[in-house]
């Protein structure tokens, strides 16, 4: 299955490693610090126009790639068709 992840940018769902809140995620300075190193290595791929809202961890063939969106993990969880979590 493939999950849209904005832009023009869809992903296998077997490579999707997490996906997490820029809001939250983003508080930690060791989050900041990866983040920075990932961007430093060419590893992030931005997919935004307006505010990021959420970043997606992905790994194919060993290669990990950040890409961050400006889709809500909200909107990103439907649209993967998993279950809600109570």
């Amino acid at each position: 299955m493939y999950l849209h992840l904005g832009q023009d940018v869809v992903v296998h769902t077997d490579t999707i490693i997490g996906i997490y809140d820029m809001d939250t995620a983003t508080w930690s300075k060791h989050t900041r610090a990866c983040i920075a190193a990932m961007e430093k290595s060419g590893q992030v791929q931005s997919i935004f126009d307006d505010l990021p809202k959420s970043c997606i961890l992905c790994e194919k063939g060993g290669v990990r790639t950040l890409y961050i969106s400006q889709l809500s993990t909200a909107t990103l969880l439907k649209r993967s068709g998993q279950p809600l979590p109570e």
